[in-house]
């Protein structure tokens, strides 16, 4: 096999460990917040019309807009640990418009209704920006536009597929750039083209959207209560009951917002997969460090191989860069000890220096992971249960910051019964293939991991194994 420009350019081992020498292990957008208020676990019995269970972006999106529709509504928020400590206070800040993680993979899936999804998911992406203004949270948005960047030579054919597309849908956001022309943006030796796209993406700061919503949701009645592990969810006549170890919520509705983990439904429990995800965060760059860099359009990065790197700065100026790694544990577990990976954040600070040679003086304030979860189409799958009064949304597969909100959107429509343009989408009413139980599973993940590896060795040829995948409509990912 070849090599990547990451292996064939690999800088010192010695300047790797003096840029980790000291680096926190810890989240920057979590530790970057302000004092948050510390909300009480659930005590005795509740009684509401909505129980949402999960404080993340999918549950507090839920919160925020169930009280927009009906102001009235009594609405309760339980939430296992802190708002927005697990993946929507770990993620790198991309929010994209697509629905379903990219154009590409949506056109597989679902061509017939492929450009109502892009309008749908524009359009979602510009109601997120205008509901964080108006209910005056400083996450701090930035509507920057993305940069999709070749590495490596037969990339380049791939950055011509994509703006002819665009250009013979009409789509003047979209556009190609040489590797001069990419380089005069954001000054990298090793990019050799680029595609540009204006407005699909926007930039945030994780932790302070998370916080933010929880605010705006408390202002407008949400009940919050952290540290209220849900461990049951039964039927209780007309009604459900979500149980606590600390008391009881009876809801006429229940939206579930658990992400990555496991499901209460037990039809859900073989339909993601927690894959961890690594992340480094730089010091601010000096304004002679950033000079050297330019990027004075601040637009999100993110390479095309399998295992693709993303890349953004944040508004103090410290470089975000994650990603390569995507790493499956036997068991489907969630665990914290599966976080502390240093071989993943050393990989990463290696591609950082490949990357950017001009910053060998730049250090790493904070080093992180966190667990994705994964669903075979790539990204979030609906439903309902218990006779349509509970909702569920989950399988985001990493691009999920913008979606979450439609996906609350989704789950109103749902548990209200009402027919939507949402509603009607295959891509809403269709369930992807479960992931197979273990040891199937293990063995299956690792097989493709593998095989995306060598796929990027190999000029991108893929071998059987995603060949047969891609003609099964199954997908694991970077």
């Amino acid at each position: 096999m070849g090599t990547t420009i990451f292996e064939r350019q690999r800088p010192a081992a010695s300047l790797i460990a003096r840029s980790l020498d000291g680096t926190r292990r810890g989240v920057f957008w979590l530790d970057d917040l302000p004092p948050q208020p510390q909300r009480a676990p659930l005590s005795g019995d509740v009684s509401a019309d909505l129980v949402i269970v999960g404080g993340g972006y999918t549950g507090l999106w839920t919160a925020v807009q169930a009280k927009r529709r009906d102001p009235d509504a009594r609405v309760v928020v339980l939430e296992a640990r802190t708002v927005g400590w697990a993946a929507s206070g770990r993620n790198g800040g991309f929010c994209e418009a697509s629905l379903t993680h990219g154009r590409e993979n949506g056109l597989s899936r679902w061509p017939d209704e492929i450009d109502e999804l892009d309008r749908l998911g524009l359009a979602n992406l510009d109601a997120m920006g205008e509901d964080i203004a108006s209910a005056g949270i400083d996450a701090e948005w930035e509507r920057t536009g993305s940069f999709g960047v070749a590495t490596e030579p037969h990339q380049l054919e791939w950055l011509d597929e994509w703006a002819r597309d665009a250009a013979d849908r009409g789509d003047d956001s979209v556009s190609r750039l040489t590797a001069e022309e990419v380089q005069a943006s954001i000054a990298s030796p090793i990019l050799l083209g680029a595609v540009r796209e204006s407005h699909t993406t926007a930039l945030v700061h994780p932790g302070k959207l998370a916080a933010g919503l929880a605010q705006a949701a408390e202002e407008a009645g949400v009940l919050i209560f952290e540290h209220s592990l849900v461990r049951a969810l039964d039927d209780d006549g007309d009604r459900i009951t979500v149980t606590t170890a600390g008391g009881r919520v009876t809801a006429k509705n229940v939206a579930l917002a658990t992400n990555v983990f496991p499901s209460l439904l037990k039809r859900n429990r073989l339909m993601t997969v927690p894959v961890y995800d690594y992340v480094l965060m730089t010091e601010p760059l000096s304004a002679d460090q950033l000079d050297a860099v330019g990027w004075s359009g601040r637009e999100g990065l993110s390479d095309l191989a399998n295992q693709f790197h993303y890349i953004r700065l944040s508004r103090d100026n410290r470089i975000l860069f994650g990603g390569y790694d995507a790493v499956y544990h036997y068991g489907r577990k969630v665990r914290a000890s599966y976080e502390n990976r240093p071989e993943s954040w050393e990989k990463l600070a290696s591609h950082f220096f490949t990357m950017f040679p001009q910053l060998d003086d730049i250090r790493f304030s904070h080093a992180w992971a966190g667990a994705i979860d994964t669903s075979t189409q790539f990204c979030a799958f609906f439903g309902t249960a218990r006779r349509e009064r509970v909702a569920y949304a989950a399988g985001f597969t990493g691009l999920g910051v913008a979606a979450t909100r439609f996906a609350a959107e989704v789950m109103l429509d749902l548990l209200a019964g009402e027919d939507t343009e949402r509603t009607r989408l295959e891509m809403v009413r269709q369930r992807p293939l479960p992931f197979p139980p273990e040891p199937a599973a293990s063995v299956g993940i690792q097989a493709t991991r593998w095989s995306l590896d060598r796929a990027d060795h190999t000029e991108g040829r893929r071998n059987v194994l995603l060949k047969t995948l891609d003609a099964l409509g199954l997908g694991f990912d970077s």
